[in-house]
Parts: C-alpha cells; structure tokens; sequence
C-alpha cells in the first residue's frame, strides 16, 4: 500500500513551506512516527512525521517552496521487514568494533545515536569546510551537531585562512521563517512612528536579593532565580498604570488588554523567536522563571508552536546575555512597544553627595508614537526602573508598605 505524505498546515494563514532539509534518503525503511524532513514556515520550524513504517520515496528536494497539502513523498508500507532487517546489520555490526579502536570504554551503554551526528544543514556546512564530527561538540537534543554549533566554531577561526588571503565568497538561501523577519522588521520601521528613550537601573538591590535568597528560593520552588522574572514582574506593574504601553492599533481604534500577555525574546540557530508568557501579571517570580525556562527549550529544541509564539501584548527582549550596552530594539507587531534589557556594567554613580561604585543596566523602551505619548512612555521607564530598585514594592502592586496600609 503506497501512503502519501502531505504537507500539513503549521498554523492560520499560512499557505506555503519551504522543505528545509530531509533527515531520510531516498529509498530509506523508516518507522512510523519517525521524523522524515523539516519544514520552514514564516512562523516556525516544524519537522513531519512518518504516518506509517515503509520505505520512502522522496517526491520534492531540500529547498523547495511547497503550498499546504502537496504530496512531498510516499510510503510503501508493502516494503515492510526486509529493509529493516539489512539496515539493522549494515548499522549495528560495525559500530562496536568502531568504538573500540576509538576509545576502549569510553561510551556509555546508553549513548544516544543522536551523539556526535550533524543535522542535514550542520553536515553540509562541515563538508564544505572540511570539519570532522570530533572537531565540534553537539548542543542539540542528546548531543547532535546542529547548524550553530558549527557556525560558532566557524566564527571563533577554526580552519581560518587568513595568513592567506581567504576571499572566498558563500550564498546561502534565506528560509522561509529569516525572510518573514526580514520582512516584518522592516515593515515596523516603516508603518510606525517608533521612538526609544531611555534610562538606567542599579542593580544592586535585585543582586543582593537574588544571592540572599537564591538558594533557598531553588530548594523551595526547584527552579533558579534570575533577572528575567524581576524584570517581567515590574513590566506587568507598570502597564497597569500605563495602559497605552499595553495597547495596539486595530485600523482605526485603539485596543486595550487588561491582561499581559508578555513575549520573552529567545535566539535559537533558527532565528529569532518570542514565546509568550501567558497572563503573566498572575504569575509569581518562581511561575515566570519556571516558563521562562521551558519555553526558552522548546524554541532552542525547535519545538515551539504558533501558538506559544502568538497572542502576547509586549515584549522583553536581553541583548545583555551578548554583552550589549546599549541598543533601541525594534517593536514586535502589532505591539506598540519593547522593552530592551543591556549588560550590567559597575559605573560611578553620585548618591548622597558621594561617588560610589554600583552595577548599573540601560534599558531602552521603544513605542510606536502614534499611541504611546511622551509622558506615557518615561513614566512607564520610571516606574519599571522605581520597582526594580526598590524590589519589595512589587509584594504591594508598586505601592509602598505605608500606602497599602492606609488603602491608598
């Protein structure tokens, strides 16, 4: 019986994949449920899965540019046993004696065949630049060579040529998910009036609060506290006062949320992705890192969706984990605004009179003007800066112990 494989749909609107890489060959047995190929959409990336056990004939090549519900290859599930049993000898006998010569021991009974193999895109890369699998160390899922382990091994001047004069030149085709990016980011610039001001924060409160109490926070909550969750924390505070912040513009009316649906900017070897935190203003510092850190997996693993990446009423993104000082980030659409997060430098500072020395971040808020006065768009700084200083006012929604004492 011959099984069509057919391109499903990643998500509303969209209507056309591109085929990022195939993970089979031509003429492979695969077992049902295997991963077969990738799939790039202006969203994310998807992998397709084997319907059933069979061997695989391949309809349509990496690179190519299929709409939603194409035939892209086929099973023969009458091909079902033989293949699987030649496979498993060609494979498995070897692969002791390997070893052996190798490192006598060193392999653990458990290694994962993922260990030490490139991804189609990763192998390709390595071919050409003549790179061996034990020159790069795998940081995907069970120890495989993805694409940006091998272009961050490029980047550090591995295999660098230039004592010699290297101009060589390499085209590489934009996926589908980079040129959507390209598109949308241009587009902001564009369609809004966007503006940034800025302002600095002392970190110092949060970093003394964090090495007070970290371990114990870990032992109680079972999950690390960082600078992220302060951060979301007092973002969902301060929209509450500036709901324009929190607004976008529908045609010709302006929509307001009563809730934060706050996007967390994640780079992954795929690009740039911005998994959403759900109704975060609810949320305790333990519950955002908590999400935080299993979204940031998923889209680092390729395995988030359109829809944890869909929905969210503003954005944080931490060019400081780059070691950025200072950057105007552009705002994510249809958000009206972005909070930009920079590395923490100890700076002079004048307090009371006195110069000392404290951890100091810049942040930059950037808002589309057209919603988002002036006054809108400090006082919103302000407040974020006001709470991460003094970080006990986030137990009291931003008011101090007095006022919520007194019912102010």
């Amino acid at each position: 019986m011959i099984i069509d494989l057919k391109v499903p749909s990643p998500g509303e609107s969209i209507n056309e994949v591109e085929i990022a890489n195939w993970l089979k060959q031509e003429g492979d047995y695969v077992e049902k449920d295997e991963e077969l190929c990738e799939i790039d959409s202006d969203k994310a990336t998807l992998t397709i899965n084997a319907e059933a056990s069979g061997k695989l004939s391949i309809k349509v090549t990496a690179g190519t540019t299929v709409s939603v519900g194409d035939v892209i290859a086929t099973i023969d599930t009458s091909a079902e046993g033989a293949p699987k049993v030649a496979k498993a000898k060609t494979e498995s006998a070897p692969a002791p004696a390997a070893k052996l010569e190798e490192k006598p021991a060193a392999a653990p009974a458990s290694a994962s065949y993922a260990t030490g193999t490139p991804s189609p895109s990763a192998a390709k890369i390595m071919t050409e630049n003549n790179i061996k699998s034990n020159d790069v160390k795998g940081s995907g899922p069970a120890g495989r060579i993805t694409k940006g382990d091998v272009t961050a091994l490029l980047a550090s001047g591995f295999g660098g040529k230039t004592a010699e004069g290297n101009r060589s030149l390499k085209r590489e085709k934009m996926t589908t998910l980079r040129k959507k990016i390209s598109q949308r980011l241009v587009s902001v610039k564009n369609e809004t009036a966007m503006l940034t001001t800025f302002n600095e924060v002392d970190m110092s409160p949060i970093m003394e609060l964090r090495k007070q109490y970290k371990d114990k926070f870990k032992e109680v909550h079972g999950v690390g506290i960082g600078f992220m969750s302060f951060f979301t924390k007092a973002v969902t505070i301060a929209l509450e006062s500036f709901p324009a912040v929190n607004a976008m513009i529908d045609g010709e009316e302006i929509v307001y949320h009563n809730y934060c649906d706050v996007g967390i900017a994640v780079s992954t070897p795929k690009g740039l992705m911005v998994p959403v935190i759900r109704n975060a203003e609810t949320q305790s510092l333990a519950d955002i890192e908590r999400n935080i850190g299993a979204m940031a997996v998923k889209a680092r693993d390729g395995k988030i969706t359109v829809d944890d990446m869909t929905g969210g009423t503003f954005t944080i993104t931490n060019g400081g984990v780059f070691g950025s000082m200072l950057s105007t980030p552009i705002i994510n659409p249809p958000q009206s605004a972005i909070l930009g997060m920079h590395n923490i430098v100890e700076r002079p500072m004048a307090v009371n009179g006195q110069v000392v020395i404290r951890p100091i971040m810049y942040v930059a808020l950037s808002y589309d003007h057209r919603i988002i006065d002036g006054r809108e768009s400090v006082g919103f700084l302000v407040k974020v800066k006001e709470l991460l200083e003094n970080p006990k006012r986030m137990l009291f929604n931003g008011k101090k112990g007095e006022e919520v004492l007194l019912g102010l």
